[in-house]
């Protein structure tokens, strides 16, 4: 039955074979008049017809109810022989929707001048009350989708590598600074594409990019006019690495700052001492690393003797060589303070406060806390008040950079006790090992640590021009 009554209301080039009222929504459904189609790829008419599916489109309500059109859609067998395109899908009409919409054109008309008018969640509120079901989010991809591409040329640009998958293949990102908009993606991050892509654009006056050495080659060659900028991010992730690489470096003079040079075994869990036989099992071989390294045997044959890597056998000869205890953050951190007024309180038992110390709403396990009960049983019999660990080297750097007035009272005698007995490793003049000094004098050319403002407004003209990117290889 074909409903002449409805037919008026219906999307040009659609004829309606049914309607369904419901209590809230009225579902419509259609097919195309037309008999034959195009093909997409030659434009050869055809009628011979494969299969069929159902597309299903939002419309305007009517009513109180939403509409919805459910379309049955043909798709075709191309009749040209060589054509590649073998099977095809009818398009509705060009007034109806577009390739792949889920929204009629006159719907979406709507949509977007109500996110123009009044932005996402107001829109989102009145589409609501005008039965429209679109969110926010919607509103506000329409809008985008229907602003104009801005044609003028680009000035500020950023490039940098991104993931097909990680750590076997990447590709490389350009973004407009100025505009914060993504202009392309290079399927690889090789310096002979992204040269033959900054030649097609000859009027780029900023290129910011990381320290690696393959974009700054291939912009030299194909953009010298250009001036290379390092970017904010990049700057702050390679300083913050080197920084915690110090610390990690000087955790022996740390430890004799903070009073815990001497490991008793015997007040050791169990995890702990695997750690420390490990420490002493490396020791021993970093020890014949260095050996080797004082009396000026070269990297190569101290990697042929020892069977060692080289890259083990530079970081050991560079000073490195890591910490007794190689531990993560606890779970058990936040909740020290009361750990301890309970112990002080008579309960000694690990089980029991482990669940005394769930009912306030910790979710670590039981091991955790047994060792903790453990580790002070066993101080106590030791004759000390009380037995602390020297916090990791990332825990150590992230209190030493961040602020004194957000730290804790504790946190902040732990900086003044390393700062006061380190006062030679405190000066960044003594970080140029790790490059921190060249970042001591770049950083302040950028804008504050906390900064929200996109990185194009980061970079002042006079950091620009007197900010040399090194060519170096250290990617974050």
């Amino acid at each position: 039955m074909v409903y002449q009554r409805f037919q008026s209301l219906s999307p040009a080039g659609l004829l309606i074979d049914d309607v369904e009222i419901g209590p809230d929504r009225i579902v419509i459904t259609a097919r195309c008049r037309a008999a034959a189609a195009k093909c997409p790829d030659c434009g050869r008419q055809s009628e011979r017809v494969h299969s069929r599916y159902d597309r299903r489109l939002l419309d305007l309500p009517s009513h109180g109810r939403a509409v919805q059109l459910q379309v049955a859609v043909r798709r075709f067998r191309c009749a040209e022989p060589g054509c590649r395109r073998c099977i095809f899908a009818e398009r509705l009409d060009e007034t109806v929707a577009g390739r792949s919409a889920r929204r009629t054109f006159r719907l979406e008309a709507i949509v977007h001048h109500l996110g123009v008018a009044l932005g996402g969640r107001p829109a989102a509120t009145l589409a609501r009350r005008l039965m429209l079901p679109v969110s926010k989010d919607t509103l506000l991809r329409v809008v985008r989708r229907h602003a104009a591409r801005d044609s003028s040329p680009l000035s500020v640009i950023g490039i940098d590598d991104w993931p097909w998958k990680r750590g076997h293949r990447y590709g490389s990102i350009i973004c407009d600074l100025e505009r914060r908009r993504v202009v392309d993606l290079l399927p690889d991050r090789e310096p002979g594409t992204v040269e033959a892509w900054l030649s097609r654009h000859p009027e780029i006056a900023v290129i910011s990019r990381d320290r690696g050495g393959s974009y700054g080659r291939a912009a030299a060659r194909a953009a010298p006019q250009a001036v290379q900028v390092a970017d904010r991010w990049h700057l702050m992730e390679n300083a913050s690495a080197a920084f915690l690489e110090a610390v990690r470096r000087s955790m022996r003079p740390i430890r004799m700052a903070l009073g815990s040079t001497v490991i008793d075994p015997a007040l050791l869990t169990h995890a702990e001492r695997l750690q420390h036989d490990g420490h002493l099992r490396r020791e021993e071989a970093y020890g014949a690393i260095r050996t080797l390294a004082q009396v000026g045997t070269p990297i190569r044959e101290i990697v042929r003797r020892t069977g060692r890597s080289r890259k083990l056998v530079r970081e050991i000869v560079r000073g490195g060589g890591g910490d007794v205890f190689r531990c993560r953050s606890n779970t058990l951190e936040p909740h020290l303070a009361w750990l301890d007024a309970e112990w002080s309180a008579g309960c000694r038992n690990g089980a029991e406060l482990w669940r005394r110390l769930r009912a306030t709403g910790f979710r670590g396990s039981l091991r955790v806390v047994a060792e903790w009960a453990t580790r002070r049983r066993r101080a106590e019999r030791a004759g000390r008040e009380t037995l602390r660990k020297v916090p990791p080297a990332r825990v150590l750097s992230h209190l030493m950079l961040s602020l004194r007035d957000h730290l804790t009272k504790e946190d902040a005698i732990t900086v003044a006790s390393i700062e006061r007995a380190c006062r030679f490793w405190c000066r960044p003049a003594t970080w140029s090992s790790a490059s921190i000094g060249w970042y001591a004098t770049v950083i302040p050319m950028l804008c504050p640590l906390g900064s929200q403002m996109p990185p194009a407004a980061c970079l002042r003209p006079s950091a620009r021009a007197s900010l040399p990117i090194k060519p170096q290889s250290s990617q974050p």
